[in-house]
């Protein structure tokens, strides 16, 4: 028996965009909540702006809980600093479009933005898992609530080799243990239901032929943007070197400009002001 990475567009929205009970397994286990989701409806996923190099390396499932709350899964296979400004969009829209114009703002309920990152987007800090929320710099205990942001960094996760039985271990696990054609799984994943249930979904038996030429796809196009983004750094990296002047970083910018890039990426690659960047 083989079976599919869980991380790959296909089969994430296989087990937690079509199977509630699981997602609402999977956010009781991660999030940092007051009271556990009892149940749970799949929303509609918005439009919202794409960062032009990276439109398939992003897995998105968006749901609402009983009392309100609404939750945005994220599945990201590659990480720039523009991602950031993409989930606080993401976040905020879901939580002024709970209201219409002229009603009360003590109706809005909370929204949780759970982003799994498939890459390291904190490298000076060791934890895994980042927790952000609306706080008073100076008395931490006083919260404007609202909004909040849980980050998993999976690849920090696997090298903490953890082997308890807790349930946000063994979902985290479940992502980041099972690779493409993987013929062997945990044996503790078959002590829970939902874990059981889960690894059956992902078995490459289950899929027809088509599903599996789409999954293959994916792996194409996520290959196909990290390649992209390293030329970008790469001719960065060279073309500074060449130059070493105002003069070869604004060559840079103007060519990752041509390509589409996102212009806090054109900053962060050439140092370039951003006033600047758009006169080109």
């Amino acid at each position: 028996m083989r079976y599919l990475d869980p991380k790959n567009d296909l089969t994430f929205k296989r087990v937690f965009g079509e199977h509630p009970h699981l997602l609402k397994s999977f956010l009781n286990a991660i999030l940092p909540l007051t009271s556990p989701i009892e149940s749970l409806e799949y929303l509609p996923a918005e439009l919202v702006p794409e960062i032009p190099i990276f439109k398939n390396s992003i897995v998105d499932v968006r749901c609402m809980d009983l009392n309100g709350k609404q939750f945005i899964v994220e599945m990201q296979m590659l990480w720039t600093d523009s991602f950031k400004s993409r989930v606080l969009f993401n976040a905020s829209k879901a939580f002024i479009k709970q209201i219409d114009r002229g009603e009360e703002y003590k109706g809005l309920q909370p929204v949780y933005s759970l982003c799994i990152i498939n890459e390291n987007f904190e490298p000076n800090l060791p934890e895994y898992l980042h927790h952000y929320k609306i706080v008073h710099l100076q008395y931490s205990n006083k919260i404007i609530s609202g909004l909040e942001f849980v980050f998993i960094e999976l690849p920090k996760f696997k090298a903490h080799k953890f082997t308890d039985k807790k349930l946000s271990v063994l979902w985290l696990r479940f992502l980041s243990e099972i690779k493409d054609n993987q013929e062997k799984i945990p044996e503790i994943f078959n002590e829970f239901p939902e874990l059981k249930e889960a690894t059956e979904l992902i078995k490459e038996s289950a899929y027809t032929k088509a599903q599996l030429e789409t999954y293959d796809r994916y792996w194409d196009s996520i290959s196909t943007e990290k390649t992209l983004m390293l030329d970008a750094f790469d001719e960065g990296k060279i073309e500074g070197k060449i130059e070493g002047k105002i003069e070869g970083k604004i060559e840079i910018a103007k060519k990752l400009k041509e390509k589409g890039l996102d212009l806090n990426f054109i900053i962060d690659t050439t140092g370039l002001k951003k006033e600047d960047i758009e006169k080109l």
